[in-house]
């Protein structure tokens, strides 16, 4: 796997997340751990992309 097609996958877990973190945050039933959990793996997957990021 090239860097650039790593990157772009990356980027689509990323946003896949992003999306996930809204809608449990509008769901009376996702606990608060659990989006913390997820916003956590979010800010991984952002910081892996800047890591491997050209500058």
């Amino acid at each position: 796997m090239s860097l650039t097609s790593h990157l772009e996958e990356l980027r689509r877990k990323h946003q896949s997340l992003s999306q996930e973190v809204e809608m449990a945050q509008r769901a009376p039933a996702t606990s608060d751990f659990e989006i913390a959990q997820m916003k956590k793996r979010k800010l991984m997957l952002k910081e892996e992309i800047t890591r491997l990021s050209p500058h």
